[in-house]
């Protein structure tokens, strides 16, 4: 990587720190409708279906706008587009304290929602500091930033409390417009930028940077991103209302508990990104998807009410999961999908080193939309089915789809680089890599 020549490690971890840094705090406007949101809920009389509306606007605008900020980093370099993301993005979240209809804040929403494209800005910028050996482990930190939502569940029902919900948004706003201006000051462009600007060369063009979305590929792990990501930002925008209704909890016992889920959903990201280096994403995204599977059963079975005939009458009894109970599995379910995140975005820089903007987009755009639909669909359900678990039979649908399909690609192309194989008609997983092996497709 000639780029890379005569930058010190100091800059990389200066550069690493920064931009993870403000991706948390892009990520905690981002969600800070799952806790004001129940608020307006409350004030506006919205039911099920509306409120899945409110939440999941931001994420629409945060996910459709991945795939031009990731162009746009490619062409103009990281710093100088989160630098002006986080203040635009600013400025919106300081008017949703003006805004009064449930139409207004829809459209409010909209503009909170360009905090989320702040990923793709910060993964192709970061990406570039790195050796491709080392991106791995370094985009699983900055993908910790996701810890954002953490930090709303925990802190914004005590301002909610303390000052109101308007004022809430003037907190978020305040914060992220001294972290645009603290990134621009304190941040260099990335080395790849430099490199191509004192060559006078120019930017990739944007049909060019979409030409590999035509691979089948690219789409396949948009879907693997569509749970791992999506799911992510719908339960940590869902769960606050979820126990709640559920559980009966108060505000501030329901977004400390939705943060214990988001906690581990983030942070452990990084430990996945090491694990992707050291042993293959391929190993990491099967592990993530037979562990939420297990998890997802376990939420997904509803209270349940039996009778049996004994010999001396019937016997009533009944199986529903406690509280405790589901907040230690959303817990273990919100790190293997931590892990499940890095793993994804582990492939990008490696078969798309040129394209990281772009791929990265796309996948980070479709795996957005998911905590765009998902919260719909949930609310939806809900009020169809009256079942209080249907939003996680919802995620462990989706979760085998997306397993039945890595598996059957998976398969395929073992059978073209290994003919032999081809003669084997069962055959329960594929050998799993040597930690020394590169990456699989």
């Amino acid at each position: 990587m000639e780029h890379l020549k005569g930058v010190t490690r100091p800059q990389q971890y200066r550069a690493l720190s920064f931009s993870t840094l403000a991706f948390t705090t892009c990520f905690a406007v981002w969600t800070i409708f799952s806790i004001i949101g129940v608020k307006i809920k409350q004030d506006l009389g919205l039911n099920e279906t509306q409120f899945g509306i409110l939440v999941a606007t931001p994420v629409l605008t945060g996910s459709i706008s991945r795939i031009f900020l990731g162009i746009w980093t490619e062409q103009l370099g990281g710093r100088r587009v989160f630098s002006l993301l986080m203040l635009v993005t600013a400025a919106c979240v300081f008017l949703l304290s003006y805004v009064e209809s449930y139409a207004m804040f829809l459209v409010a929403a909209l503009g909170v929602g360009l905090a989320g494209g702040s990923f793709i800005v910060g993964i192709a910028y970061t990406s570039y500091w790195f050796e491709k050996e080392k991106q791995g482990t370094a985009l699983g930190i900055f993908g910790a930033g996701n810890a954002g939502a953490a930090v709303t569940n925990f802190a914004a029902p005590f301002l909610l409390l303390a000052v109101g919900w308007e004022k809430t948004a003037v907190v978020y706003a305040v914060v992220l417009a001294v972290m645009a201006v603290a990134f621009w000051v304190f941040t260099q462009e990335d080395p790849l930028t430099r490199s191509r600007r004192g060559q006078g060369g120019k930017a990739t063009s944007a049909i060019a940077q979409l030409a590999p979305l035509k691979d089948i590929r690219v789409w396949r792990f948009s879907l693997y991103y569509f749970f791992v990501f999506g799911a992510f930002v719908a339960l940590a925008s869902y769960l606050p209302r979820y126990y709640v209704g559920a559980y009966e909890v108060s505000i501030t016992v329901a977004g400390t508990l939705a943060a214990l889920y988001t906690l581990p959903a983030s942070v452990f990201r990084a430990f996945g990104g090491w694990l992707s280096d050291r042993y293959g994403a391929r190993v990491i995204m099967y592990l993530t998807f037979f562990a939420s599977l297990a998890c997802l059963f376990l939420l997904a079975y509803p209270e349940t009410r039996y009778v049996v005939q004994g010999k001396e009458g019937e016997i009533a009894f009944s199986m529903a999961m406690p509280l405790w109970g589901v907040v230690i599995i959303t817990v273990l379910l919100g790190f293997f999908m931590s892990l499940g995140k890095a793993a994804v975005y582990k492939h990008i820089p490696v078969y798309y080193p040129h394209n990281v903007g772009s791929v990265g987009g796309l996948v980070g755009m479709i795996g957005g939309l998911g905590g765009f639909f998902l919260p719909i669909l949930f609310g939806a359900v809900l009020d169809l089915t009256g079942i209080w678990t249907s939003s996680y039979m919802v995620l462990f649908v989706l979760v085998a789809v997306s397993l039945v399909w890595m598996h059957a690609a998976i398969r395929r192309m073992e059978r073209r680089q290994i003919p032999e194989l081809s003669e084997e008609r069962y055959r329960y997983l594929p050998e799993v890599q040597d930690p020394t092996h590169t990456p699989s497709r």
